[in-house]
């Protein structure tokens, strides 16, 4: 039996008869070398009390769509949305209304940015509104106009510009407000 090819370090198993159903995932039969082992599948298939839960599991579950700007990559000129957590590994030159946004040590982002959650452990230069809670850390340098809910920043983390404690809500909620008052 071969495997399809990997793609960006995901596995896709290939047809097969209908085998009769385990709790093993048939993510966990996979050998070391990407292809499957017949004494690993029937080791795996026999025992039932096998934890299948992966070892770098998060400690809580993302959901959402989460958009994520690897090292030396540069993207420029654009607008964000609809996207749930951007994680910035290069350079990203953009405005965006997002959820999360994690900044790496090696990444920057320039431009505007309205958020919940912010944690800086690189660049930030622009108008940054964190609706929730900024987070800098040692390594995080944090410039322009910053509007905040809450503010933590370790030992050796900078923040630099107009700062004002108090973001603004979101413009649903803002909506919101305005329709419940009328």
């Amino acid at each position: 039996m071969a495997m399809s090819p990997h793609f960006f370090n995901k596995r896709e198993p290939e047809t097969s008869p209908a085998r009769p159903s385990t709790s093993v995932s048939n993510a966990s039969s996979y050998g070391s070398s990407g292809t499957t082992t017949t004494q690993q599948s029937n080791a795996l298939n026999s025992a039932q009390s096998v934890n299948t839960t992966p070892a770098a599991a998060p400690a809580a579950p993302q959901s959402g769509s989460k958009l994520t700007v690897g090292p030396n990559i540069k993207l420029k000129g654009v607008e964000i949305t609809d996207c749930d957590t951007l994680v910035v590994e290069g350079l990203v030159e953009a405005t965006m209304d997002s959820r999360v946004i994690e900044i790496s040590e090696r990444g920057a982002f320039k431009g505007s940015a309205e958020i919940d959650m912010a944690e800086i452990h690189g660049q930030f230069d622009g108008n940054l509104t964190v609706r929730q809670k900024l987070t800098i850390y040692a390594t995080g340098k944090v410039t322009g106009k910053i509007r905040y809910g809450k503010v933590v920043i370790e030992e050796g983390g900078q923040l630099t510009g107009e700062i004002q404690f108090g973001a603004m809500p979101t413009p649903k909620s803002a909506s919101h407000a305005q329709a419940a008052s009328s």
